[in-house]
């Protein structure tokens, strides 16, 4: 679990699970997750402490049971620092999302496509599959970005309606985390809640 106030990395483990990975060393595959639906703010409330709803547990629980369904096992996870985020992968978690490296990414809370983009470029290279989890603006326009228009289409039509909270884009990439660029992915899958 993560640990409040952890900076660095902390393990966050599904019981019986292995992971999967991809084929080749150069095939990568991106999760870009919005944080589920949270409590609405109050009076004097810090944006970053607002926790998850009850139905945004259930949404978070749901996307982890899709994910193991999809065999998309993460090796790292880079999570905004707010508390909806970190709950959002602690319900992953408990619903059997596999084992990843969490990693608090302080640029994802508030940040734009760009600071997302930057973020998954300092991915270690021995991640094939990488889990973002953070905010809109810029989530939802860093997979814009990254895909523009190539994969599926049915995925595309689904993201041009919007990126609720509780979505996932799914994205494909060959090559290092480090030489992604926008125009450089395919959408293969945009899950909403």
């Amino acid at each position: 679990h993560l640990r409040p106030g952890c900076q660095g990395v902390a393990r966050t483990c599904a019981p019986g699970h292995t992971r999967t990975m991809t084929t080749s060393a150069e095939d990568r595959t991106l999760i870009l997750l919005r944080h589920a639906d949270p409590e609405p703010g109050r009076a004097g409330q810090d944006d970053r402490e607002r926790p998850l709803s009850d139905l945004g547990r259930d949404q978070a629980q749901d996307l982890g049971r899709w994910l193991r369904e999809q065999g998309l096992g993460c090796d790292e996870v880079m999570c905004s620092p707010s508390l909806r985020t970190r709950e959002t992968m602690q319900e992953l978690a408990a619903a059997g999302c596999p084992e990843a490296e969490v990693q608090i990414e302080h640029r994802l809370y508030n940040g734009d496509a760009e600071d997302v983009l930057s973020v998954i470029r300092g991915s270690t290279n021995d991640a094939s599959v990488l889990l973002v989890v953070g905010h809109a603006p810029g989530l939802p326009a860093a997979a814009s970005l990254l895909a523009d228009g190539e994969g599926s289409e049915e995925a595309h039509d689904r993201l041009s309606d919007g990126f609720p909270p509780g979505a996932a884009a799914v994205l494909r990439f060959s090559g290092h985390w480090e030489d992604l660029a926008f125009g450089a992915a395919a959408l293969d899958d945009f899950r909403t809640p």
